[in-house]
């Protein structure tokens, strides 16, 4: 690869025009314009002579030498930042007060917490379940450190994004008549991002509703979902075996526009941004809802 070193910054920019699929979104990420972005990659192009992105427009896609020189970024950056920590760390890790949406609670995401939390013998770890907007009201009041908050796609903000894959379901069961006027629905409170999406797609299709149950917590709408109370959205991590997907023929197109983004608050400690990347990377490892 040439006798010049492989710069971490470089690196950086390459790792997550790769990991967001194209420079735009990398660019936000490491807090650096598109046009920089792409000047980084062609500088780390040059540094190890050979191509290492396949361009499409904004869009990007590694190479086959651009997939051998990924993992080793990804361990170089991980190994850097390591280090980071091991030399800033206090001897006491202090507090993360971390917030994450009430569906995420019950799934294996827990069980990554608790494995964070065991490896800092000195770190009190404090998690906040809730509806997004409360969660994104208190990491602006300095009371969260750490947020995984659900937002409509494109929301700024954050140093990571994922999209959310959501669908209609109705009980298998006892599964609602779609050409019922008005259709119940199951939601939760006001202020979730879901309800707010369910409506307004009631109201693009000409179709009338009335909210037949509302509950402030996931178990809450699955179960009413599931005896036939009403028809809701859901994660698809979060449908039950005696749920039903209603699809396309019931006049329902799937909801497509709703994100997680990971937030870090400003100033936060040493701890709570190693929380931050162990997020992060569990997230590009698979859904952080889906069971053990």
């Amino acid at each position: 690869m040439g006798a010049a070193m492989l710069d971490i910054e470089l690196l950086r920019s390459f790792v997550s025009v790769v990991d967001s699929g194209g420079f735009t979104r990398a660019g936000e990420r490491v807090h650096r314009t598109q046009s920089t972005v792409s000047q980084q990659i062609k500088r780390l192009e040059e540094s190890v002579g050979r191509p290492l992105l396949v361009r499409n427009g904004k869009q990007a896609a590694p190479t086959e030498e651009g997939e051998r020189l990924l993992t080793y970024a990804r361990r170089i950056l991980a190994l850097e930042q390591e280090a980071r920590d091991v030399v800033a760390r206090p001897v006491v890790d202090g507090v993360v007060r971390l917030g994450i949406p009430e569906d995420f609670a019950a799934y294996r995401l827990t069980e990554m917490l608790s494995d964070f939390a065991r490896s800092r013998p000195t770190l009190r770890l404090h998690v906040r379940c809730g509806l997004s907007l409360h969660l994104r009201e208190a990491l602006e009041r300095g009371e969260l450190d750490v947020a995984l908050l659900k937002h409509r796609a494109g929301q700024s903000g954050g140093i990571a994004t994922w999209r959310e894959k959501l669908l209609w379901v109705t009980s298998r069961k006892h599964p609602i008549d779609m050409s019922r006027d008005p259709i119940p629905i199951a939601v939760s409170e006001q202020g979730c991002l879901y309800r707010n999406q369910m409506i307004h797609a009631f109201e693009k299709a000409g179709r009338a509703w009335h909210i037949a149950y509302t509950s402030p917590n996931l178990p809450g709408i699955q179960a009413a979902v599931s005896v036939g109370l009403g028809v809701s959205v859901l994660p698809e991590v979060a449908i039950l075996p005696d749920h039903q997907i209603i699809d396309k023929a019931h006049g329902f197109l799937p909801i497509t526009n709703t994100e997680v983004g990971l937030v870090v608050a400003d100033g936060a400690s040493p701890a709570c941004r190693a929380m931050a990347d162990v997020l992060a990377q569990f997230y590009r490892d698979g859904d952080p809802r889906k069971a053990a």
